[in-house]
């Protein structure tokens, strides 16, 4: 089986009034946190907003750093890893009381209640089952998806 490089991304979160902010994709009916590829040279943080205002067309700041979800998985017959690196983000007009913007056809952005999180569609699986947990958090969590299997 072919394997793809290992893909580093930058991951947001941002909670508003017990709901936390996420991409929905559209055509894979997934959800996901906001952000996105750490390009060549970047830092992650340049890298998420960086993703943010092209996505959203907004500005946000970062916060704490909250950790680091490993993930592995098969996209089209090959092994993908990733290793998402995720921070607080802080917004300073986007309120979860009022849709959230999207610039790309493919992606929406939603507010999701935090107990409904275990329930849904939220990717990867080892975000979805500790979310909570993480955001309870006094020090960065590393969250490690099971290894795949050759």
């Amino acid at each position: 089986m072919t394997e793809l490089p290992i893909e580093i991304l930058a991951r947001g979160v941002y909670v508003h009034n017990g709901r936390l902010l996420v991409c929905h994709n559209r055509k894979k009916d997934n959800y996901f946190l906001p952000g996105g590829h750490v390009e060549f040279g970047e830092s992650a943080g340049y890298a998420l907003k960086r993703e943010i205002k092209e996505e959203m067309g907004l500005s946000c700041t970062l916060g704490a750093f909250l950790g680091v979800v490993e993930h592995a998985f098969r996209y089209r017959g090959k092994k993908v890893c990733e290793i998402n690196l995720v921070y607080e983000m802080k917004f300073k007009n986007l309120l979860s009381s009022a849709p959230a913007p999207s610039k790309e056809k493919k992606l929406e952005f939603i507010w999701m209640p935090l107990r409904q999180i275990a329930r849904s569609k939220f990717e990867p699986a080892v975000v979805r089952k500790s979310l909570t947990q993480w955001l309870r958090a006094s020090a960065p969590l590393i969250l490690t998806a099971p290894a795949l299997k050759k």
